[in-house]
């Protein structure tokens, strides 16, 4: 049960139809011929476990929880004992028996902490918001339009996303100055949009989904020069946003 990112906590939890605190009742390591999958270092637990709070969706659980996980096992080669743990747990709707779950992935387990549950339930208050920012899924084509004074220009980029909404980057360059840059979540291509704040779900839409270089074919600039600056302020947008660090396998 790894420390987890911001980024960590958002793939989960973009996953999950459920998530669940519970404590932990009892445990039992599968055999090796019963758990087949399961990646080397890692032992697979039968548990069951008490419901403490539903942190997210609407699908009745019931007190009782069984399920199975993923877990490290120890420098002496043993799973840890988890009883009596509290836990969150990113999961799947009951199939089956009433309180049969299944994880989302085999490791979709975390040691519970106060300041995990605070950071988990700010992501999924943005999950569930009415303008909750949809998944990017690419980049579907940019224009670098110079500008009338030598080194003023302004690059319009458009993303392709999961549900079809619009969503837009915009970098203005003007003689003298740093570039300045922002996105657009409207159909309004806004000059005034601000970019994302870190650690945040527009933040991460972006800075884990785009590509890493703005792809040739999206690049719609009518001259090699305006191409090329549509590349770099693409990659500026890039080295502003910063990695997308995940600590879970």
């Amino acid at each position: 049960m790894q420390n987890a990112t911001y980024a960590d906590l958002a793939d989960l939890a973009d996953g999950a139809d459920l998530v669940l605190k519970a404590q932990i009742r009892k445990q039992a390591q599968l055999k090796p011929e019963r758990a087949v999958g399961v990646r080397p270092g890692y032992a697979r637990l039968y548990i069951e476990a008490n419901t403490i709070e539903l942190l997210s969706g609407s699908i009745p659980v019931g007190e009782s929880l069984r399920y199975l996980v993923d877990v490290p096992l120890d420098a002496k080669g043993r799973a840890p004992k988890l009883k009596k743990t509290e836990v969150i747990l990113f999961t799947r709707p009951p199939s089956g028996r009433r309180g049969d779950l299944q994880l989302v992935n085999p490791t979709a387990q975390l040691a519970w902490s106060p300041q995990l549950e605070t950071n988990l339930r700010s992501i999924l208050g943005e999950l569930v918001a009415a303008d909750a920012r949809p998944s990017i899924t690419g980049v579907r084509d940019a224009l670098s339009i110079a500008g009338n004074l030598a080194g003023e220009s302004e690059t319009q980029i458009f993303l392709s996303t999961a549900n079809d909404g619009p969503v837009s980057l915009t970098i203005i360059r003007r003689p003298g100055q740093a570039p300045v840059w922002g996105v657009s979540w409207s159909e309004i291509v806004d000059q005034a949009a601000r970019p994302p704040r870190p650690q945040t779900l527009e933040w991460y839409r972006l800075a884990c989904f785009l590509p890493a270089d703005l792809p040739r074919a999206a690049n719609l600039s009518d001259s090699s020069e305006a191409r090329q600056r549509a590349a770099a302020d693409y990659r500026y947008v890039r080295q502003q946003l910063g990695s997308c660090p995940r600590a879970r396998p």
